[in-house]
């Protein structure tokens, strides 16, 4: 590319490539620019593997007009994969170079840009299979990082990075899918000089995964968002993605294997070197055709030797700690958090053992969890647990820990991948040990409206709304969605 004049940002200033234009068919998305107060509207289209064209509008100062008509010059009629390459560094090479007050026009371009192209992508890409490609996706963190380190020494790999959140109380340097983890995460994958796709899955997200959560502890169950939205939003997302782009398979940060890879029904999970990092269960909703086209590039690596992998490739995410929180809770709490976006809100109920003796009062079932010791507002005595919630009553049923262990699950919705007779074990918490189990004679695979577990071994507190990982040794065999078997707590003593 030539060496732009000195005056190419009073060029792009009083002379804007694309200023107005919208074209037809193109994908267009909209960015603020936070403090600076600068907005632009960023349209590209996009048609197999090139931008045919782009335009922008843009509000605030004259830096934003500039900016975005370097943008539309560097990808208009270029191959998609290209336009995906750029950012804030290229757009302000375009417009000579920027001082630090004018900077932040050429990161609203960029991610306008970004955000634009993800987009068109999903609608208009259309790119010929290349054998060895691979889309990672990036979330910010160091065992994204690595994974993309490692496809790229090995083959051809693109990005991807979803904005699954937005919330005035969301903290967005607690969170893998804010605004400004896509950053951090578009920035670390351009640093490696790949190129990088932003998808917007705020709608689908709530839609499929925040509902379904607010709902969940309406009902008096204690509901598993991440593997709803790993089996049925996100990945789903970036599968189609990859296909558009002609990536051979979606490359993942999670620390988990396959097995059975040349099996006619498809290849299951398998549970990673790590153990102690493993997050198969949180896997487990996806289908062998998902798998099929999925790898886990960090399932023979321990934490330790990810982040040794970071540091000596001089990553700057070696030592970012891992989030802990639910994606969309980092920075509030549940309750709060369903109160603001529809959900339950506090109301006064009581807490009763299983005589209908009231032990004391609480503002609403949905703060319990079926196991919960802390907090239940009872002193003195012996420890008491929560057994049960009846949602409708109000009710928050507790009792001694004897009373929370089953040797029997009901789960609803099972999707069983081989035979039920290679199920000898099952997992009902995300960090919980598998335990020993069976399922009756002659289940054939495939769905299940319902299904009973028989455990060799008492588990304690089953809890409701979570999922139970079908397993046969180490390998992911099924799952199912743990039900109620018990009737409401209230019935226990009407």
């Amino acid at each position: 590319m030539d060496t732009p004049p000195l005056d190419a940002f009073e060029h792009h200033l009083t002379s804007p490539q694309g200023l107005g234009r919208l074209p037809a068919g193109a994908a267009t998305v909209s960015v603020d620019g936070g403090s600076c107060c600068d907005r632009m509207r960023f349209s590209v289209l996009v048609r197999g593997g090139r931008v045919l064209d782009a335009g922008f509008d843009a509000e605030g100062c004259g830096a934003a007009t500039a900016a975005g008509s370097a943008a539309v010059t560097l990808v208009r009629g270029e191959s998609l994969l290209h336009a995906a390459a750029l950012g804030t560094g290229q757009i302000a090479a375009e417009l000579g170079g920027l001082s630090a007050g004018k900077l932040h026009a050429a990161e609203l371009a960029a991610d306008a840009l970004a955000r634009a192209l993800g987009t068109g992508a999903r609608r208009g890409a259309a790119m010929e299979p290349h054998p060895g490609r691979t889309l990672v996706a990036m979330s910010g963190g160091v065992d994204s990082a690595v994974a993309a380190l490692r496809c790229a020494e090995s083959g051809e790999a693109l990005a991807v990075t979803l904005e699954l959140w937005a919330d005035s109380e969301h903290d967005a340097e607690r969170s893998c899918c804010s605004a400004s983890a896509v950053a951090q995460a578009r920035s670390l994958a351009h640093s490696l000089g790949l190129p990088h796709f932003t998808l917007d899955l705020r709608r689908e997200f709530r839609a499929g995964v925040v509902e379904p959560f607010i709902a969940g502890y309406a009902a008096g169950d204690t509901p598993n968002p991440c593997v709803r939205c790993n089996g049925h939003v996100r990945l789903d997302a970036m599968l189609e993605l990859a296909q558009r782009l002609g990536c051979e398979s979606l490359a993942t940060g999670h620390y988990a294997r396959t097995a059975e890879d040349e099996h006619p029904d498809g290849p299951l999970l398998r549970l990673a070197a790590d153990r102690a990092k493993d997050q198969t269960y949180m896997l487990a909703a996806l289908s062998p055709a998902s798998l099929a086209r999925m790898c886990f590039p960090l399932g023979e690596l321990t934490k330790p030797q990810v982040r040794e992998i970071a540091a000596g490739a001089g990553l700057p995410v070696a030592d970012k700690a891992d989030s802990q929180d639910l994606c969309f809770l980092a920075g509030t709490d549940r309750a709060r958090f369903m109160a603001r976006h529809g959900g339950p809100r506090d109301r006064g109920g009581a807490v009763v053992d299983r005589d209908g003796s009231v032990l004391a009062r609480h503002h609403g079932q949905h703060r319990f969890t079926v196991g919960q010791r802390r907090g239940i507002g009872v002193s003195g005595g012996a420890p008491l647990y929560v057994l049960d919630k009846d949602a409708a009553a109000n009710l928050v049923l507790v009792g001694p820990r004897s009373a929370l262990r089953s040797t029997r699950v009901a789960v609803t919705d099972a999707r069983l991948h081989r035979p039920g007779a290679r199920v000898d074990c099952v997992k009902l918490r995300y960090r919980s040990a598998p335990l020993r189990a069976r399922l009756p004679a002659g289940v054939a695979p495939g769905t299940h409206a319902a299904l009973t577990i028989d455990l060799d071994d008492a588990a304690e507190g089953v809890a409701p709304g979570q999922l139970a990982c079908l397993m046969d040794g180490e390998l992911v065999v099924g799952w199912g969605t743990i039900a109620r078997e018990r009737p409401p707590a209230s019935a226990l003593w009407a």
